[in-house]
């Protein structure tokens, strides 16, 4: 079963083609990486996958339903992690996420569930500005699962965390999506951050899919006169003017 299916997605802004014919299928417990460089439209890509902003043209399926605007209730089963979750800093994990659970409706019983599914229970009456950056980040993806999701979107997850955090990170997706079956898109201008947990990659570059496929595959491909420089640019997470779009 495809737990989402993009076909054809185009976004222009000011007269400029930010998305350009992105179509790619993810199934049930897959992990896979969407990477490109710095401006390659992945954060575009993404906020059309969640109904935040409208595609010129193309379309988005979640479970095998298109997502329209008298069809947004198909967006209760994606949970999502953009850039850096925002708390309230005075307030616990636990009242944090428990604010979240009356808004989505989800009954409070589920909060200590998803506390644990990212390991910070002992953590949960703890105020938010006393955890590190890793244990927010995970917090996020936390209330990312509070509505049981079929499908999470991390935007940007290990983004300034130090490598005792990105590890921890790799290894709770991992975990999450092999004991929940849940199926994982996880943005990156890294991609060698994302090799260790994912099992497939798409690969942007201006605005369009230059790559997919297994990463192994692709690893191997980087080696083509065509790929190579686009690859190195990801691979290190550096910004190349080259391959960058402004």
């Amino acid at each position: 079963m495809e737990t989402l299916r993009v076909d054809g997605l185009t976004k222009s802004l000011g007269g400029q083609r930010i998305v350009d014919d992105v179509s790619f299928t993810l199934g049930r417990g897959d992990v896979v990486a969407f990477a490109g460089p710095n401006g390659a439209g992945k954060s575009t890509t993404i906020k059309m996958i969640l109904g935040l902003v409208f595609p010129d043209r193309g379309s988005v399926h979640i479970n095998e339903q298109p997502l329209t605007a008298r069809n947004r209730w198909i967006l209760s089963r994606v949970g999502a992690m953009i850039e850096s979750p925002s708390f309230y800093g005075t307030a616990t994990g636990e009242q944090n996420l428990r604010l979240f659970a009356d808004l989505y409706g989800v009954p409070r019983t589920r909060v200590g569930e998803v506390l644990d599914l990212v390991d910070l229970g002992d953590a949960a009456g703890k105020k938010v500005d006393r955890y590190s950056l890793g244990m927010k980040q995970r917090l996020g993806i936390a209330r990312a699962f509070l509505n049981r999701p079929d499908l999470v979107i991390l935007d940007e997850p290990t983004n300034g965390l130090d490598p005792f955090g990105v590890r921890e990170i790799r290894q709770l997706v991992g975990r999450l999506a092999g004991d929940e079956g849940v199926t994982f898109l996880v943005a990156s201008h890294v991609l060698s951050e994302l090799e260790q947990i994912c099992g497939r990659a798409v690969i942007l570059d201006r605005g369009r899919v230059v790559a997919q496929g297994d990463l192994p595959s692709l690893m191997a491909a980087h080696q083509s006169r065509d790929l190579e420089h686009l690859f190195l640019s990801v691979l290190s997470g550096a910004r190349d003017a080259d391959v960058a779009r402004a």
